[in-house]
């Protein structure tokens, strides 16, 4: 097949931290690529994603905008005429985006269902729409949804970690939604040393940053700053368990790397958590902060490599771009794009 993928406006495939949607998209083509089909890859200019590339949006920037989402699309419509299929990965390009009679037009929401994405994907016609995670997908009121494909990871880069570390971690934003706060909090509660990594480039992050989390940092609490995909990797795979106490997360890929290290993950049964840990198994679902204090320790006598297993069989790249070829095929043979069961 031709599969024509487009990024937001302005991200890069793949990102320079290596996290993101500009990195589940670089997985997804170099995987499609692998698989035996061509990809043009419309992204921001700079992307080394190693297939053609069209649109060269302009450096990479955070927080494009709907009417910068518009324009890239248009720039890249006709390059994407020749394409078998296209998938979108923008939030507002499906709205506007005219594919030719039989070319399936394929939007993946990588984020919440909320009151201002909601609307858009109601508001589609015409467009096979995936959700991250069956949680994500229960959020989709009136969404015609096409199916729910997991995110992937390539298992086989991430380093196995030893655990050895002696300390807990926390990888995220630093935000309320993420947890940052509540995961200092129960380590504290837990006495367990807890090491901390998060984004703190925007304002909002830092005035986050100084008035819920920095007041909770010294002793056995650290905070590291942001680090590099290497650098966060080696932290979560030396740690025996990973904190995750955020709020309804779409996919659940932070907790994905954390099982390809190895690690256990401890976190509320909000968001994808359910989909992603195995209760007991590959991590502990606690209700709330003070029985995740509690059961923290535990984690640390969890089979390790039921972890990594985990991961490679249920969260694998060729997994991930199994599930979209299947959906590909079937709409480029079945009839036209309507509300359709979930793909395993």
């Amino acid at each position: 097949m031709d599969i024509g993928l487009i990024a937001p406006a302005g991200v890069a495939v793949p990102p320079p931290a290596g996290r993101g949607t500009g990195a589940v998209i670089d997985r997804l083509a170099r995987g499609l690529v692998r698989a035996g089909h061509r990809v043009l890859l419309a992204a921001a200019a700079g992307s080394t994603c190693p297939v053609p590339l069209v649109g060269g949006t302009g450096p990479a920037a955070e927080g494009a905008d709907q009417l910068a989402d518009l324009r890239h699309v248009v720039v890249c419509r006709t390059a994407m005429a020749r394409a078998d299929v296209v998938h979108d990965h923008t939030v507002t390009g499906p709205l506007h985006h005219r594919p030719r009679p039989g070319q399936p037009l394929v939007a993946t929401a990588h984020g919440p269902f909320d009151a201002t994405s909601g609307p858009m994907y109601r508001a589609m016609r015409g467009v096979a729409v995936l959700a991250v995670s069956h949680a994500q997908a229960a959020t989709a009121a009136g969404v015609p949804l096409a199916g729910v494909i997991h995110q992937g990871l390539d298992v086989g880069s991430v380093p196995v970690g030893r655990g050895t570390g002696g300390y807990a971690s926390f990888v995220g934003r630093m935000s309320a939604g993420s947890g940052a706060r509540e995961a200092a909090l129960v380590a504290r509660v837990a006495g367990v040393p807890l090491r901390m990594s998060a984004d703190l480039r925007g304002a909002a992050e830092r005035a986050f940053f100084d008035a819920r989390v920095a007041p909770l940092l010294g002793g056995d609490v650290e905070f590291l700053g942001e680090l590099g995909r290497a650098e966060e990797l080696e932290l979560v795979g030396d740690s025996f368990a990973l904190v995750h106490p955020g709020r309804a997360e779409p996919s659940g890929l932070t907790m994905i790397e954390a099982l390809a290290t190895g690690t256990p993950v401890v976190a509320t049964p909000s968001g994808a958590a359910p989909e992603v840990v195995e209760d007991g198994v590959t991590g502990l679902l606690c209700p709330n902060g003070i029985t995740m204090a509690a059961a923290l320790p535990d984690a640390a006598l969890l089979d390790r490599a039921a972890c990594r297993a985990s991961a490679v069989c249920r969260f694998s790249t060729e997994r991930m771009v199994g599930a979209h070829v299947r959906l590909y095929e079937d709409l480029l043979s079945g009839p036209p794009v309507a509300r359709r069961p979930a793909v395993p």
